[in-house]
């Protein structure tokens, strides 16, 4: 049976477009209202540009500038995007034909992404190369990631130096800037980017650490639908992970978490593969998996907590005794442990307690210049009932993350081992992250932005993913 005559709601059958039309209309918002709130030069320097402001006719810029939360081009893609979502919403009223529609459908939510997530992005690295390198970014996943490289390619160490004397310096509110002492991203994030800088510098001169993530954006969105099932799903997949309201925001200014996320996705993917192949052909593929997601466990400690998820996932609850269920987790994991220790062991060997300040006691608030106790989690009540007296103290927050995580990790792979899915495995794993980053000490809005990336995957992606293949229209 197919969806359209599967007897649901007329809401339900209509779901996709109307999640649509609220995803995209809250993406116009939020970076309407971010570009206004940080980027109060963007008018002067879209009509200064030497590409930018030559799109259109002095006095066509002039008209559409008076409008002042929003510059020419910026309203000219809002526009665009708008007009698109008129035509998707058409298209699923009068195209009969089910799969000329999905693909419709699904070539104008690229598109629409393309409008709202990849032109914005590219616009601002337009304006940050003709304004500066500390314009226009985020502070972390840009400045400090292409500092990170030059150090890299300099035979210097990122976790020992220090930041002072880079565009970083010029970032940011003075007393909040501890980052200018630490690095803490695990070295996947510069080392696979580094050719990507030498490559843009010397084909335009000039290069900014987005190129690579709007790269593994891209190629995120294109595996996606590979994972779903359905068309419906691969359709709502797409757009909630293209236009989740927080990662694209993050995305156009340069945070790193579609980084992470594309290592996983890219993992999942090669897994599915093999295990559609079978064996001994599936072999490779679950090679080739099992070092992609030990990749991504070496560019963010983000994923590491998707590895007791992933491993059971891999292994299989059917297993007959523990000493069986090692022997196979040693035979299926070991690339991505070997993976992960290729990349960081170097750095940890170089200077292990450099490293471990930078990763791990930065962002516990036990470094002498820790990141201090912020963003949207529980831990603002330590403020609220003055419990400390700077945002910069020590806290045991390891405490509350421990009693809250433990029992919670249980219980999510208990229920994951009676029900060994790899949709349980992705919302187990957003779910977790939830919970414990909201009692620590800090939550910022990307790592929400993260988790929801999670729960729209284990929500929307195809339960017995690498045993059929996902209809492609």
């Amino acid at each position: 049976m197919n969806e359209s005559s599967a007897g649901w709601h007329p809401l339900f059958r209509r779901l996709d477009a109307l999640l649509l039309a609220v995803l995209l209309l809250a993406r116009i918002r939020i970076d309407s209202l971010a570009e206004a709130a940080v980027l109060p030069l963007r008018q002067g320097d879209v009509a200064r540009h030497w590409l930018l402001g030559r799109i259109l006719s002095t006095d066509a810029m002039g008209l559409l500038a008076q409008q002042e939360t929003i510059d020419p081009i910026g309203l000219l893609i809002i526009v665009a995007a708008l007009g698109c979502l008129l035509a998707y919403l058409l298209v699923d009223e009068f195209v009969r034909n089910e799969r000329g529609r999905h693909r419709a459908k699904l070539a104008l939510i690229f598109l629409i992404i393309l409008l709202t997530v990849f032109l914005p992005s590219l616009k601002l690295i337009l304006l940050r190369q003709a304004s500066g390198p500390a314009s226009y970014c985020h502070d972390g996943g840009v400045i400090q990631t292409e500092a990170t490289i030059d150090y890299l390619l300099a035979g210097r160490n990122p976790y020992i130096e220090d930041y002072v004397n880079t565009p970083m310096a010029e970032w940011g509110i003075n007393e909040f800037r501890t980052a200018l002492y630490h690095y803490p991203y695990l070295p996947w994030t510069f080392l696979f980017s580094a050719p990507f800088k030498l490559a843009s510098e010397a084909i335009l001169g000039w290069y900014d650490q987005r190129f690579v993530y709007l790269l593994l954006f891209a190629l995120t969105l294109l595996l996606l639908p590979r994972l779903a099932g359905t068309r419906t799903r691969s359709l709502l997949l797409v757009m909630v992970a293209g236009l989740n309201p927080l990662m694209g925001t993050d995305l156009i200014y340069g945070q790193n978490d579609s980084f992470v996320l594309a290592w996983i996705v890219l993992s999942l993917w090669l897994w599915a593969r093999g295990r559609a192949a079978g064996p001994p052909g599936g072999n490779f593929w679950r090679v080739a998996a099992a070092i992609t997601f030990g990749l991504a466990c070496a560019s963010k400690p983000t994923a590491w907590f998707l590895a007791p998820f992933y491993l059971v996932w891999i292994v299989g609850s059917e297993t007959e005794s523990a000493g069986a269920f090692l022997r196979k987790a040693v035979h299926l994991a070991w690339p991505a442990l070997a993976a992960m220790l290729l990349v960081t062991g170097p750095y940890l060997v170089w200077s292990p307690g450099a490293m471990f300040d930078d990763v791990w006691k930065w962002s516990a608030g036990t470094s002498e210049t820790a990141y201090q106790i912020w963003g949207w989690g529980a831990s603002n009540l330590v403020l609220a009932f003055g419990w400390v007296k700077s945002r910069f103290d020590a806290w045991p927050f390891l405490i509350a993350e421990l009693l809250v995580g433990i029992p919670l990790m249980a219980a999510l792979l208990w229920r994951q081992w009676r029900e060994n899915r790899l949709g349980r495995v992705l919302w187990g794993y957003g779910l977790f992250l939830f919970a414990f980053f909201f009692v620590s000490r800090f939550l910022n809005e990307n790592y929400l932005s993260y988790i929801l990336a999670f729960l729209a995957l284990g929500a929307l992606v195809q339960e017995d993913a690498g045993n059929r293949t996902a209809e492609e229209g």
